[in-house]
C-alpha cells in the first residue's frame, strides 16, 4: 500500500524485461550513494531495454527526494530520439522507504508510459527493485523480468 492507495497488479502480461548489466549498473549507481536519491533513464529499441542513463539529482533535499537535472535529461531524450530508441522507464532510489511509489512520485509523474523502477535501499543487505506504471494518478505494478 502506497500513500493510502492500493497498488493494484495490471494484466498478468504486464512485464518488463531487463538485462543483468542493465539491473546491475542502476543498483550499483544507487549503492554507490546511499544517502540520496539516485535517479535516470532507460532507453529501448522495439521494447527491448538498451542501456541507462544516470541523470543528476539537482532536488535541494536529495535524501528525501529527487528532480532530475532538467540538461541532463533533455540530453539523454535527445540522444535516444537521435538514435532511434525510445524511453522506456525512469528510475530512481529510495535511501530509507519501500521501492514504492511515495504521494510525490505519483503526483510528479509526468511519462504515462514509461514504467517507474524504483531502489529501496531500506532492506538488510538486499536492494529492492520494483516497477509500476504510474498514469493520472492510478499505480499498477509491472513484474520486473532479469534477461541475461
Amino acid at each position: 500500500m502506497t500513500a493510502g492507495r492500493n497498488i493494484p497488479e495490471e494484466k498478468p502480461d504486464a512485464m518488463l524485461r531487463l538485462p543483468r548489466r542493465i539491473i546491475n549498473q542502476v543498483l550499483d549507481q544507487a549503492r554507490a550513494f546511499p544517502g540520496q536519491e539516485v535517479c535516470g533513464l532507460i532507453s529501448a529499441r522495439d521494447g527491448a531495454a538498451l542501456r541507462a542513463v544516470p541523470v543528476m539529482n539537482i532536488a535541494p533535499h536529495p535524501e528525501h527526494r529527487y528532480a532530475m537535472d532538467p540538461a541532463g535529461q533533455i540530453a539523454a531524450l535527445k540522444k535516444m530520439r537521435e538514435t532511434g530508441e525510445d524511453l522506456l522507464a525512469i528510475y530512481h532510489s529510495h535511501p530509507v522507504s519501500p521501492a514504492a511509489p511515495s504521494s510525490i512520485d505519483i503526483a510528479e509523474a509526468g511519462y504515462p508510459d514509461a514504467i517507474y523502477l524504483i531502489i529501496s535501499l531500506n532492506t538488510k543487505g538486499v536492494l529492492e527493485m520494483r516497477g509500476f506504471r504510474i498514469r493520472e494518478g492510478v499505480v499498477g505494478e509491472v513484474a520486473l523480468e532479469i534477461d541475461e
